[in-house]
Parts: C-alpha cells; sequence; structure tokens
C-alpha cells in the first residue's frame, strides 16, 4: 500500500505531466485563458477520470493481448483509437455523474491531450503492476488537475495586476509554468518510487 501511495504522490507532484514532463502543456495553457472555472474543472475531471479507465484498458490489452502475441510494437496504434473510442461516452456518463459541470465540447481538449498517451506509453514500457499504473494514472489526472488550476489563477492574477502589456498571457505563463516546475522540483527527495 505505501508503494500505491508514494506512486500516487510523485506522479501528482515530482513527475508532474504537464510542469515535469511537457506533455500537457499546451492544453493546460490553452484552458487556463477560458476564465470559467467551472469547465476547467470539468477538464481536469474528464482528464483524470480518461486517464485512468484509458490506461487502466490499455495497460490491460498491452499485457494480456499485445505481449501475448509478440505484437508490442503496435501499442501506439491500440491505444490512440482506445482513446478516442472512450472519450464520447466518458463524458456522457460524467455530465450524468455531475451535472453542475459543463462538459459539453471538452472532446477535442481530451483527444488533443498528450498527456493520455505518454504516460501510457511510459507504463507499458516500464513494466509496472496493475497497482502501480493505477497509482501513476490517478497521480497523473490529479497532476494536471492541480497544473490547470494554477494556471488559470496565474492568467487571473497576470490579467488584473499592474504587469507591463508585453508579458501578459502567454509570456508570463510560460515564466509561471518555469516557476512551478522548479518549486515542484522541490518535492524530488522526499518521494522516490
Amino acid at each position: 500500500m505505501s508503494e500505491f501511495i508514494l506512486a500516487l504522490i510523485s506522479a501528482a507532484l515530482v513527475n508532474n505531466l504537464v510542469l515535469h514532463q511537457g506533455l500537457a502543456i499546451d492544453p493546460a495553457l490553452r484552458a487556463s485563458a477560458d476564465h470559467d472555472r467551472r469547465r476547467l474543472h470539468a477538464l481536469g475531471l474528464a482528464t483524470l477520470t480518461l486517464l485512468v479507465v484509458a490506461t487502466q484498458l490499455g495497460q490491460w490489452l498491452y499485457l494480456f493481448v499485445l505481449q501475448p502475441l509478440q505484437l508490442a510494437y503496435l501499442r501506439l496504434f491500440i491505444f490512440l483509437p482506445l482513446y478516442a473510442l472512450l472519450a464520447e461516452p466518458l463524458l456522457g456518463l460524467l455530465s450524468r455523474a455531475v451535472p453542475s459541470l459543463p462538459f459539453t465540447g471538452l472532446t477535442p481538449w481530451l483527444l488533443g491531450n498528450v498527456a493520455l498517451l505518454g504516460l501510457s506509453l511510459q507504463l507499458s514500457e516500464g513494466g509496472y503492476g496493475v497497482l502501480q499504473s493505477l497509482a501513476w494514472s490517478l497521480g497523473g489526472g490529479l497532476g494536471f488537475w492541480l497544473a490547470l488550476c494554477l494556471f488559470a489563477d496565474l492568467r487571473q492574477r497576470s490579467d488584473h495586476e499592474a504587469m507591463p502589456q508585453s508579458f501578459r498571457g502567454l509570456p508570463a505563463a510560460l515564466i509561471g509554468a518555469g516557476v512551478m516546475a522548479l518549486a515542484f522540483l522541490g518535492f524530488n527527495g522526499l518521494f522516490t518510487s
């Protein structure tokens, strides 16, 4: 159980998909420009859920279908259609489960998120077990949601504060991403997995 907790915290804070690995920086920066907080939380929850469900299904397909048939090199061609098939039904389920959040129109955001594919490929190459891959996908989704909220707060502050016009928007977000990545690297010595 301690390995699960360490992998979860490590994926969310130390090896953050957005800040440390740069996998989902584009959706995080573009979504932070949207000032609707409910939509940001809907994107964070949808990404978290899709990461957990799709990564686990992809891991099972890799372990029990591709590896026994010696077709491991086809994992990219299996993972991409899997995510495309899971995105729309998952958003439908989430919109029924949490009707207060606007999940409409998030399909392109989910399909354009490279964190899904990057995490699945890392887990299939790393030889992680089912429990560790669950912890990595759950921590990765929580870390994406955290970075999404941090970027939205940064964007809101940079738009309203006395900041030079040339630094507003994307330059402030990129500088903030660098500072946040350095701050999250401070957790590097605390948790190892």
